[in-house]
Order: C-alpha cells, then sequence, then structure tokens
C-alpha cells in the first residue's frame, strides 16, 4: 500500500529531530519479512571501560581514579550484569533489557582499525573492509543488495530512504537508497566540533578550557541566556531537552520500521562521544550523554510496539579511549571498546568477553584494552542469523579479507 502524503510528512516532521542531535537516519527495505534491524553510530568513540566498567578486574580502579565505579554502597554505582562487568548508572533500559534477556554486551571488541584517527577509524567501521577508503561503499548496503538478488527474483527494488543530507557511507552502495533532509540548521554542527577538539587535545589547557566554556554556554543556554557560537547541536541542556531530542529521532525510526508495508533496516548516527576533558564517572558530562541515548533507546522500544519482538538494534563506535585517565580529566582515543546488541529478537542476558585484562602487560601498545573480538565476527552473525545474508556473499561481497574473523552464532533467539 502507498505511503499516503499525510503520512509521509507526519515521519519527515518526527525526523527532523534529527538535525538538532547531530544524527543522521537511513532506513532500507530487506525482503519481505517480520525480522527489523537497527545500526545505531556512536561518532567520536565511546569509553568501553566506562559504559560497561569490568568491576572485577583488580587494575580498574587505578586506572580510572576518581571516576571508577563501583558494584554497589556509594551513590551512583555500577547496574549489576554479570558480576564481573557492570553498567554505567545512566543506561537503566539497557539493564531493563539484559535482566528481560534481550540485551547482549560485548567487550573488548574492536573493527580491523589499529589507529586513532576518528575519520579513518569511522570509515572503516562503515565500508566492511579491513582499511580506511578501501571501498566507496558500506556493508549494509552490500548485505541488502545480497539478500535481494535471489536468481528466482529479478533486480531489487529501491533499498530505501536516508533522512539526512548525506547518506552514511554504511548505506551507500548497489541497493538503491533515496535521503530526505530536515531544512533546520544551527551555528556549529558536531562534527566541527569533533575536529576542534581534536585540535585542542594535544594541549592540556586548551581542551579544558573549551570543556570548560562547553559545559557553561550549556547552563547559560538552559538558563535563559543566548547559546553562544559554540553550542554543538547534541549539547545536552539541564532537564529533558536532550532526551527528547534523542527521542525524537527513535520515534521516526520506528514510525517507519513499524510499517507493515515499510522498510526493515534503519541506521542513524549519534554524536558527542570524544571526552578527552572532564570526561566525569556516574556524573558528568558522559553520564550525561549515556543517559540520553538511554532514554532514546527506550522510546524505540516503546514507538516500535509489537515490532520490537522481532527487532535487533546494535550499537557501535569506531574505536575506545585510553585505560588510564589522562591529565585533563578525560580519555583519549584507544581501541578495543564495547557494543551492545539489544531488541525482542537478541537472546540476551550476557556479557560476550574473551577479557584480555587491564595489567600493563596486557594493555594494547601500553596504553589501550586489547580487542579479543573482531566486529565482523559479530556483523556476519547478526546479518546471517537475522537478515538471513548468504554466507558466501559475507565472505566475499559484505566483508572481503575477512577471512580471519569467524561467524559469532547464536546471537538471535532460534
Amino acid at each position: 500500500m502507498a505511503m499516503q502524503r499525510r503520512e509521509f510528512l507526519g515521519l519527515g516532521a518526527l525526523a527532523a529531530g534529527g538535525a538538532l542531535l547531530g544524527t543522521r537516519v537511513a532506513l532500507a527495505h530487506a525482503e519481505p519479512g517480520a525480522a527489523r534491524f537497527v545500526l545505531v553510530i556512536m561518532r567520536g568513540a565511546l569509553d568501553g571501560l566506562a559504559a560497561v566498567p569490568p568491576l572485577g578486574d583488580r587494575d580498574y580502579p587505578e586506572l580510572r581514579r576518581e571516576f571508577a565505579l563501583h558494584a554497589s554502597g556509594e551513590s551512583g554505582a555500577a547496574l549489576p550484569l554479570d558480576g564481573f562487568f557492570g553498567l554505567h548508572p545512566a543506561l537503566n533500559f539497557l539493564q531493563q533489557c539484559y535482566a528481560a534477556r534481550e540485551l547482549i554486551v560485548l567487550h573488548a571488541l574492536a573493527s580491523p582499525y589499529r589507529e586513532r584517527s576518528h575519520f579513518d577509524g569511522q570509515d572503516v567501521l562503515e565500508n566492511g573492509s579491513p582499511r580506511p577508503h578501501a571501498l566507496q561503499t558500506g556493508w549494509l548496503n552490500r548485505a541488502l543488495a545480497a539478500m535481494t538478488r535471489p536468481a528466482t527474483r529479478p533486480a531489487a527494488r529501491e533499498a530505501g530512504v536516508a533522512l539526512a543530507q548525506n547518506v552514511p557511507l554504511v548505506m551507500r552502495g548497489p541497493a538503491a537508497v533515496t535521503s530526505w533532509s530536515s531544512s533546520k540548521l544551527t551555528v556549529l554542527d558536531d562534527d566541527t566540533l569533533a575536529r576542534i577538539t581534536d585540535l585542542y587535545a594535544a594541549d592540556p589547557l586548551l581542551a579544558t578550557r573549551l570543556a570548560d566554556a562547553l559545559t557553561a554556554n550549556a547552563m547559560a543556554a538552559g538558563a535563559g541566556g543566548e547559546a553562544g557560537a559554540i553550542t554543538p547541536r547534541s549539547a545536552p541542556a539541564p532537564g529533558t531537552r536532550g532526551n527528547a531530542r534523542y527521542a525524537e529521532v527513535a520515534r521516526a525510526a520506528a514510525g517507519f520500521l513499524r510499517r507493515e508495508d515499510g522498510p526493515r533496516v534503519a541506521v542513524f548516527d549519534t554524536n558527542g562521544w570524544d571526552t578527552h576533558a572532564n570526561e566525569g564517572g556516574a556524573q558528568g558530562q558522559l553520564a550525561s550523554r549515556l543517559g540520553e541515548l538511554d532514554t532514546g533507546l527506550a522510546t524505540l522500544h516503546q514507538e516500535l510496539g509489537t515490532a520490537w519482538k522481532d527487532s535487533a538494534v546494535l550499537l557501535v563506535t569506531e574505536f575506545g579511549r585510553t585505560a588510564a585517565i589522562n591529565g585533563t580529566r578525560g580519555t583519549d582515543h584507544g581501541t578495543a571498546t564495547v557494543a551492545f546488541l539489544l531488541g525482542g529478537a537478541v537472546a540476551g542476558g550476557r556479557v560476550i568477553a574473551d577479557w584480555p585484562g587491564l595489567s600493563s602487560r596486557a594493555l594494547y601498545q601500553g596504553r589501550d584494552l586489547a580487542a579479543t573480538l573482531d566486529l565482523r565476527s559479530v556483523l556476519k552473525g547478526l546479518l546471517s542469523e537475522h537478515l538471513t545474508v548468504p554466507p558466501r556473499a559475507l565472505e566475499q561481497e559484505v566483508f572481503p579479507d575477512s577471512a580471519a574473523a569467524k561467524t559469532l552464532r547464536g546471537l538471535l533467539r532460534s
């Protein structure tokens, strides 16, 4: 059934919230079926040791100092997971998913990329190859194309729509994707702010001053003052304004996915995870970001309705952050990190981690959490079991040069 003009405009109005967040949403039609898949890219490099602290690792408290979370007994204690790992206290909805066996936490995970450039790291994350700029198409688009090329059927129909000024790389490729974007503009976007933050990161004084200025500016805007020119689109104001913006994007994605004749695959990204200075612990900059994201995921769950039981939502980031807190009370670019897989279709209630440890000898290059799980192994398992992408296509087309990344099976409910 064709989408009525009023329905399309209504969904477009919801998706316009993405411009306020610096999020980009892309949606794609897969083959007919109940399975829904949502990919959330957390641009900026999420601190996996903060989001999912290894409370049982004896080296963790010394590395994280005053920002280390505790299992119990103090305000802002980590939420319980499996006894060794905890969950940041801002991630209440994710903890509920874990308790309902609808969340898998994947730790000490990384893409094949081992340098520390956001832009190259994101390129590898999205292109599906071991090298930046090796491919001009994205792994998810190639997976969609592989799903729609059975011998008994003609070429694929239009694969979807991107609610953004530009379709993200992960969704570019042979499967046709259209795009739509909001006309809402802001003074400074998160990509520009990320570049400035990176530029200042090498100077402790400048990094600290920038972080303090952003915090003060957000407070002034929330108190009724004028927001200055450095206010990022996703900067959280006091109260629920940030939460509302995340929730608006989640509603837009769910509005498309829950339709019987709508798309089955969605992609959106969030920014602001580059925490070089004043990262915080149970409270602070990162906690605010995590809380906003958690609220958005809860909204996605609510808005998907009955489609949630057939859904898998994967949250990934380009790389992790250093194991130790730096001189500006933040963390720098690292290697391994954490990913989250949640949804009604997920065989959850567990942490998957071959934990390498945080001793100085165990750290990668003496500074980072070492990677023991290849992100491509997770993606192969998810795409084969949930979206029924043929194994041969996964190995040859979707993730070329990935023979060493063995498919991780058993992620979805049978």
